[in-house]
């Protein structure tokens, strides 16, 4: 289902109660990931944002890692809820998403721009968050549902490769509605200057 951007963006929402069905091809989800990468801007047409395709026993491997690394992180009491909603949100998933940001062209940019030295990293992160958003509202208009974790720092040893960890973004065939979302209001939100 193809929408125009205002009705993906109003459908994509949290889900936390998926399954390991897909709605399209695993070429067509990879695709998804090469648009976002290919069109999603970044300050200095920097290009840092990375994304890793977990499938199968990948997606479940990472969630290993994440449950192994919270029982050991907190209290015995507090893990059971921990792991069922792992067990029920995240890793009965499809695949996952993760998102990382290559520092090495932060720093470069750094260099080669010190006027800008401290604002590399801030803008890394917005590009980090456009690319998500993007994949994000294209999983959903696929027919996914979808939410984002941030399970960063405390996978990093096991997870990262030469990237910094940015966000986990598990997907699946939506089992529930999504809860109901609550609005503040526009005019706190929205200001016009004419």
């Amino acid at each position: 289902m193809e929408r125009n951007l205002k009705e993906a963006l109003k459908h994509r929402r949290s889900y936390y109660a998926i399954d390991n069905q897909t709605t399209i091809p695993d070429a067509e989800i990879e695709e998804i990931l090469d648009f976002a990468a290919l069109h999603t801007p970044s300050a200095f047409n920097s290009q840092s944002t990375r994304m890793v395709l977990l499938l199968r026993e990948q997606h479940r491997r990472l969630w290993d890692i994440v449950r192994n690394t919270l029982k050991k992180t907190i209290p015995a009491a507090a893990y059971a809820s921990t792991e069922a909603k792992i067990n029920k949100s995240f890793a009965a998933g499809y695949g996952t998403v993760l998102f990382f940001e290559d520092t090495a062209i932060i720093e470069g940019l750094q260099k080669a721009f010190p006027l800008y030295h401290e604002k590399f990293p801030q803008w890394s992160q917005h590009t980090s968050g456009m690319h998500q958003l993007a994949v994000w509202t294209m999983l959903e208009d696929a027919g996914f549902g979808a939410s984002l974790q941030h399970y960063n720092p405390l996978i990093d040893e096991e997870v990262i490769a030469t990237w910094e960890l940015i966000a986990q973004m598990p997907f699946g065939l939506p089992l529930e509605p999504p809860q109901k979302k609550e609005y503040k209001p526009l005019c706190d939100r929205v200001r016009v200057f004419k």
